[in-house]
């Protein structure tokens, strides 16, 4: 039986700073390397992500969907022998209700566009 080979990832968030690296199964769902994210989140920093929907992971120019696995993502493990894979965190931050002044943190959004220059 062929030993499964670990892919060696590293989180960057905006600020410049990681979380990782750490060796993670192929058969890892990008969910669950969210989930991840959310509980090793650095505590000085403001504005952490509460639920894996205010997570975006970003490699190579594409963002990964929760319930695809590593290996589907398509990730360059082979072509980076011994290297570690950059993946970039985008966080949603919360949105401000115009009526009341309070932080909606799951509200629906529509027809509503924003970018994140990285």
């Amino acid at each position: 039986m062929a030993v499964e080979e670990l892919i060696d990832l590293k989180f960057r968030l905006a600020d410049g700073t990681d979380i990782g690296p750490s060796k993670y199964s192929p058969s890892t769902t990008v969910g669950s390397l969210k989930e991840k994210i959310i509980t090793q989140w650095p505590q000085d920093k403001e504005n952490g992500p509460k639920t894996v929907n205010d997570v975006k992971l970003i490699n190579a120019g594409k963002i990964l969907e929760n319930n695809r696995t590593l290996d589907e993502s398509r990730l360059p493990a082979g072509e980076v022998p011994g290297g570690v894979i950059t993946m970039h965190v985008v966080v949603r931050p919360p949105v401000l209700d115009k009526n009341n002044g309070k932080l909606h943190d799951d509200s629906p959004k529509k027809n509503r566009c924003t970018c994140s220059i990285l």
